[in-house]
């Protein structure tokens, strides 16, 4: 049987930062992953591109931050966005800033921020072993002594003195995020919050199949809750077979799956033209006229070609008709305020990332360790923490497994201290 200073289970996002943190520090580390590789999350993040984090200030970082910011706050404190950038470009993994203040690898391969994660945490000593599934926890004490593992069809047991549970939520569970965590978290005495899918698309009552794959940029998207405007967003959409995504769709998602989970009426109130008041669309239409008889040919100025039979469905209009006043005033407004009732959302298979998780009333925030087992610690999504897309939730994982990881060592060395 063998003993470690630490055990992490799950070689992620967090599991991997925590390992390379606690290696570096002098600890005798084990990560134990299920899946054939490391990382396998991060591979495909960001659409293969892998969005490591982003540029925000603190305060608004935190506010992008879900259901309760200010646990997250010693921790991004500790280890923030600015220094996780610093952090890959030390390890000769180069960054650039986009749009909207999101950082990714200069090769735009996700890959090699799985890669970098996986050597640095190699080089620093700890131990990574992969196929290897964890059974259950050995509880004595309020403390955990060991675990039980499969290597293969092979059971056995390893000890630690500590143990970090980095195990992910339940999205995107080809990549090994089962929820297996949750299931260690319950062992060990831990409540677990309603889990529901993040960042996910949404279904469209009665929806078109015409606009399947259409993308449409520089709109704006608006979440209604029985009638009432909760929230609104500018960029980009997507539509599915089902009906829509994209980074406006995926920013809105989480309100409005709480609000279709307790029942609510769901609206998303799509505006084609925000950069344009209605005044400003009624003089531009005014000048299109001119070249133009029917309502279809108007509408090839305006619209890209696949949306213009569903809108003009929306709309009330007949495309072949001679553009008249009623036609006229009905487009205007539809271009400002197309609605689309939302009938239901997509499962974790689609899902970026998971709400809910391992209640943060039983961690401490300054050190991320249980408050109901003396030497277990947790970080990344299997917490009860989330947020919005644009790299906040990968910068979660690292902070929250950065500071478990120097808690565990400090701890250790404190413990391993003569007595005066």
């Amino acid at each position: 049987m063998q003993t470690y200073d630490l055990i992490i289970i799950g070689a992620g996002a967090a599991g991997l930062l925590g390992a390379g943190t606690a290696a570096e520090k002098g600890l005798k580390v084990l990560l134990i992953e299920k899946m054939e590789k490391p990382a396998r999350k991060i591979r495909i993040s960001g659409k293969g591109r892998c969005n490591i984090t982003n540029t925000k200030q603190h305060e608004d970082f935190l506010s992008h931050t879900y259901p309760d910011s200010r646990f997250l706050n010693p921790a991004l404190r500790n280890f923030s966005n600015f220094k996780t950038i610093e952090f890959f470009n030390s390890l000769g993994l180069k960054t650039v800033t986009e749009r909207g203040e999101r950082v990714f690898p200069e090769s735009g391969k996700a890959w090699d921020v799985a890669e970098c994660l996986v050597k640095w945490a190699k080089k620093s000593g700890a131990e990574i072993i992969c196929n290897t599934k964890v059974k259950s926890l050995n509880i004595e004490n309020n403390r955990i002594s060991s675990l039980n593992v499969y290597f293969g069809n092979n059971e056995d047991i390893i000890e630690a003195k500590y143990f970090l549970i980095a195990t992910g939520g339940i999205s995107y569970p080809l990549t090994g995020s089962t929820g297996d965590g949750y299931n260690f978290a319950k062992q060990a005495g831990h409540s677990i919050t309603g889990l529901q899918p993040s960042l996910v698309p949404l279904k469209i009552k009665n929806h078109n199949i015409r606009l399947n794959k259409l993308q449409l940029k520089n709109v704006s998207l608006s979440l209604y809750v029985d009638g009432n405007c909760i929230d609104d967003e500018f960029g980009e959409i997507e539509f599915n077979s089902t009906g829509i995504t994209g980074a406006l769709t995926l920013r809105l998602s989480r309100k409005a799956v709480n609000a279709l989970t307790a029942k609510k009426h769901v609206e998303l109130k799509l505006d084609l033209k925000p950069a344009l008041s209605y005044e400003q669309l009624k003089n531009r239409m005014a000048r299109e006229i001119q070249t133009v008889k029917t309502n279809y040919a108007l509408l090839r100025k305006l619209l890209p070609q696949q949306i213009i039979a569903p809108f003009a469905e929306k709309a009330n209009i007949k495309l072949q008709n001679q553009i008249a006043g009623a036609d006229m005033e009905k487009i205007i407004k539809s271009l400002k305020n197309i609605a689309f009732e939302i009938s239901g959302f997509n499962g974790f298979d689609e899902a970026i990332a998971t709400a809910g998780g391992v209640s943060l009333k039983e961690i401490d925030s300054k050190t991320m360790k249980s408050k109901l087992i003396s030497n277990l610690y947790f970080a990344g999504e299997v917490l009860n923490l989330d947020a919005d897309t644009g790299g906040y939730n990968l910068q979660i994982a690292f902070s929250t497994a950065r500071l478990a990881a120097q808690s565990i060592a400090a701890q250790l060395n404190s413990s391993s201290l003569p007595a005066l």
